[in-house]
């Protein structure tokens, strides 16, 4: 979440579906022409460049230029091949004119030798960069820190545009032209619905790699956005952090090859420019582009300095052509420094998005990232437990006078920023800008807030399910929020079948007993119909799922009284635990019974079965950054190291009525990973074991999917219940090219489709006990149903298929190529082969 949740956050503000927007800000522009002093005659291919910026230009075959710049310094600097280097002084006036003279110098340039045999000497350059990385890389630090500034604007415009025939603009381009606004540098109306600031100290590491940042103050104004503690986050400098010494930059959950990482000479074509003074640096000016079109790479600009061969400047944007959603363009302009020893350093970094138009007539919006970094400091490593949780804020954080903001901005904001700043908040109170808000919330979060009571309603999710068992099923469900407490959290839920004529409810009350580190107690009551093979341990965080296996017909139904009550602490970067007892009853609504163990007194055939479970869960996940909301922790994922987590179970009998004594152990990883321009592939490993004798509901039952939907974390051409393991091994893989074949196709180029290839694999086996424990008939001499488990052949399916089909579907053809013909075994028909839908709005 990175990165991604961030500018979903932002994006859902500007009104998902209206892209590219531009912000209102002075555009500065320097015109003039570069001459010999001794001729007149004018230079051409001058280099003119604002002293201390990435803006620049050359002159043309006459020696004029024109240069536009949103930022200013206190001069130019002109400069060309056999002339000495001129500065020259600027104003803060938006239009100035000058005119450059350039004498002659007699010195004589220094020698350059060329090595390889042709080719641009571009070449030669970046490749000795490349090796010299290690040198530069602030990576290679033990450690550092610094002081952070961000600010994000996001703005709407290109509203106002005369449509054909002098047609009347659009509904909701009226509406935006009713809202306040200010001019942007066209002189049209733009509209602000963003602006935050955000001033932290940030901190990392190496071995081990740790990073934390401290929110010490932030500001959010937004349409739809109250000042919280989650967006201080989002705006924070740790997911602004872009080093073009790593192989590649991690945006928009993609990997974009770096223009001088290792895989610079397959992806890019380079050119040498010119020579440039980039903080007082003489450096090579080297541009470069994608190989192919269609890559997901940059275009751009490399400073890189002539003596140390160690980057300078970075000026690069991936355009549309590239496979990326919603995005018209992205464009990243950094800044590097030298530090005390000798590394390089990111120092100021702006990130500018413009989104795509679905129509040429939509509106248009832009959001804007801008960091910098300052006062850092080397090699100074805080103790581990320091850098626990990885984002902090200030007790203090929402509490700043606008003295403070002025002395942390490294630059005064300009008028039109300062009117945007203000105009903000006007039309987030526009009443109709407030209801759309809402409605964005709610379909987001699904949840309703009902402010005066300190609750919301929902998730909506789950309000509605049809099947067999229950009939029509509505539920109502509520959990509160900070308004109402900061420590505890009450939340439930009250459903009934107008079928089965049966409430179903659960009640849970959590209380934080700490944010750091983070510790929570929990109890929680719930009584509901569940149904074999489909319960909360492997459906996960599915809520997807979870509500559509509400829906046909449930076989293998049961009602289900839990009882639970857990402790979870935070015990340091990475690592959770969990603790838990749960009490849980078994009532079948189908033909069940089983044989108890053959040492227990009472040999009667049972239908039921209560059993009681000490829970023990370590989460291991060093690379993922959690977000805090009040009361809600939000991942945002991991993005280069696995996460594991063994789960124990112990059931004990005569504990608060438990049936049974056995033991389950299950361990499972998930991780991803980059294989350079041949995409990136996704895989999770999982293996346990129950060495004990106990009804088959309590065994392993690997998470079919009869739906016409694939289902990521389930054996997609498994039937519901289908097998049965007390001893189990699992792979599942997909590998994502992002469109490398699609790509390079004419035709298919332009639809942005992305192909990949999955793989699952499960092997498992039961006991002979825990066979035996199904006798032929129950107490009523019914048949009792039984199950079903693996052969030594494993269970595996293959698939392949194109996501991004109209930016928000995928198509999975799926083979299953083993126990086909399960049909004799099971009584249900096997699908050997499916093509299954899925909608995904990835970027």
């Amino acid at each position: 979440m990175t990165f991604l949740i961030r500018t979903f956050v932002l994006l859902s503000l500007l009104f998902i579906g209206w892209p590219q927007l531009t912000m209102g800000q002075t555009i500065y522009t320097i015109s003039g022409r570069v001459t010999d002093a001794a001729t007149g005659e004018g230079i051409p291919f001058a280099s003119i460049a604002v002293k201390g910026l990435t803006n620049g230009t050359t002159s043309d075959a006459d020696g004029r230029y024109k240069l536009q710049s949103k930022q200013l310094a206190d001069s130019i600097q002109v400069l060309s091949l056999g002339y000495q280097t001129r500065t020259y002084p600027l104003t803060g006036a938006v239009t100035q004119i000058i005119d450059a003279q350039l004498i002659a110098t007699a010195t004589k340039l220094q020698e350059v030798k060329v090595y390889a045999k042709g080719g641009d000497p571009a070449y030669r350059v970046i490749r000795e960069t490349v090796r010299r990385r290690d040198q530069f890389n602030p990576a290679q630090l033990s450690a550092y820190q610094y002081d952070s500034y961000t600010k994000i604007e996001g703005y709407i415009n290109n509203f106002g545009q005369k449509r054909k025939k002098n047609r009347r603009p659009g509904p909701i381009n009226r509406l935006l032209g009713k809202l306040p606004s200010i001019t942007d540098e066209n002189g049209l109306p733009a509209v602000p619905v963003f602006i935050s600031e955000t001033f932290s100290n940030f901190f990392a590491r190496s071995k081990p790699e740790k990073v934390k940042e401290k929110v010490l103050k932030s500001r959010v104004t937004g349409v739809g956005i109250s000042d919280g503690g989650l967006i201080a986050q989002l705006t924070g400098v740790s997911f602004q952090q872009y080093n073009f010494y790593r192989n590649s930059i991690y945006l928009f959950l993609k990997d974009i090859p770096s223009p001088i990482g290792a895989q610079w000479e397959t992806v890019y074509t380079f050119r040498l420019k010119d020579t440039v003074a980039v903080n007082d640096a003489v450096c090579y000016e080297i541009e470069f582009t994608p190989k192919r079109a269609s890559d997901l790479a940059f275009t751009g600009t490399v400073w890189i300095d002539t003596l140390r061969m160690a980057l300078a400047q970075v000026d690069a944007h991936v355009d549309k052509k590239a496979n990326i959603n919603f995005v018209d363009e992205l464009h990243i302009e950094q800044n590097w420094e030298t530090l005390p020893s000798g590394l390089r350093f990111p120092t100021q970094t702006q990130v500018t998005i413009d989104t795509e138009q679905p129509t040429p007539r939509a509106p248009g919006g832009l959001v804007r990232f801008f960091s910098t970094a300052r006062n850092i400091v080397e090699n100074q490593p805080k103790d581990v437990g320091f850098y626990d949780p990885s984002i902090e804020l200030a007790d203090d954080y929402r509490q700043a006078d606008p003295t403070y903001w002025k002395s942390v901005r490294p630059d005064s904001l300009s008028p039109s920023e300062w009117r945007a700043m203000q105009v903000v908040d006007s039309v987030r109170n526009v009443p109709i800008i407030k209801v759309a808000g809402e409605i964005i919330k709610l379909g987001v979060i699904g949840y309703k807030p009902i402010d005066k009571l300190h609750i919301d309603i929902g998730p909506l999710l789950y309000s509605y399910a049809n099947n067999n068992v229950e009939g029509n099923r509505f539920r109502l469900g509520m959990r509160t929020n900070t308004g109402f407490s900061r420590k505890w959290l009450l939340s439930g839920y009250l459903a009934y079948g107008t079928l089965d004529q049966t409430f179903k409810y659960s009640a849970n009350i959590e209380y934080i007993a700490s944010r750091k580190p983070w510790t929570v107690f929990g109890v929680r009551r719930t009584y509901d119909l569940e149904r074999i093979g489909i319960s909360a341990d492997n459906i996960g965080n599915n809520s997807l799922f979870a509500a559509y296996s509400r829906f046909g017909t449930i076989r293998r139904p049961y009602y289900q009284e839990e009882n639970l009550a857990y402790f979870r602490r935070e015990m340091g970067r990475g690592f959770t635990q969990t603790l838990a007892i749960r009490n849980r009853t078994f009532e079948p609504l189908f033909p069940f019974a089983f044989q108890p163990q053959t040492r227990d007194r009472d040999q009667t055939i049972r239908d039921s079965y209560r059993v009681s479970e000490l829970i023990s869960e370590t989460r291991f996940a060093p690379d993922e950054v959690i977000l805090q909301n009040d009361n809600v922790r939000v991942s945002t994922g991991a993005v280069r190291k696995p996460i594991f987590t063994l789960r124990y179970t112990l059931g004990v009998r005569n504990l608060l009525g438990g049936d049974f004594t056995y033991h389950r152990v299950a361990l499972t990883m998930k991780h991803s990973f980059r294989m350079g321009v041949l995409g990136r592939s996704y895989y999770s490993l999982g293996a346990g074991i129950i060495p004990s004798t106990v009804p088959y509901p309590l065994l392993y039952t690997p998470l079919g999917n009869e739906s016409v939907f694939y289902v990521g974390n389930a054996y997609n051409l498994m039937n519901y219940f289908e097998f049965v393991s007390d001893r189990w091994a699992t792979a599942q893989y997909e590998h994502n090219f992002g469109g490398l074949l699609f790509n390079r196709l004419p035709l298919l180029g332009r639809l942005k489709w992305r192909e990949l290839v999955t793989a699952q694999v499960l092997v498992g086996s039961v006991s002979a006990s825990n066979l035996a424990m199904i006798p032929g008939t129950d107490a009523q001499g019914r048949t009792v149903e039984g199950f079903n488990s693996l052969g030594r052949t494993p269970y595996i399916e293959v698939g392949y298929g194109i996501d991004n089909i109209f930016k928000v579907l995928r198509v999975d053809a799926i083979h299953r190529l083993t126990y086909r013909d399960n049909l004799t075994r099971t009584g249900i028909p096997v699908t050997p082969f499916a093509i299954k839908l899925s909608g995904w709005l990835s970027l």
